[in-house]
């Protein structure tokens, strides 16, 4: 938000964020770190990648040695064609 913009006297938000914890972390400005950020994103970028097989994002295997196999399946099938590139 812009600087020029005067204190707002009242925080409308949903109830879950009733609380004067939340009243204060939101007047207060946090920095953010760009390397972590990045980082984050990265990571967010790869789920996303990996959801898209829609056997891992829909979680059609009954058991979890399946599921996690077929999740490493998916990464090692995303890391060759990483290696192709």
């Amino acid at each position: 938000m812009s600087d020029n913009l005067p204190e707002p006297s009242v925080l409308q938000a949903g109830r879950g964020y009733d609380g004067d914890l939340y009243a204060q972390a939101a007047k207060n400005r946090v920095g953010v770190d760009c390397s972590l950020y990045r980082l984050r994103n990265l990571v967010e970028r790869y789920f996303s990648k990996l959801k898209n097989a829609r056997r891992v994002a829909a979680r059609y295997d009954k058991t979890t040695e399946s599921f996690l196999a077929f999740i490493d399946i998916t990464l090692n099938r995303l890391w060759l064609r990483h290696l192709s590139t």
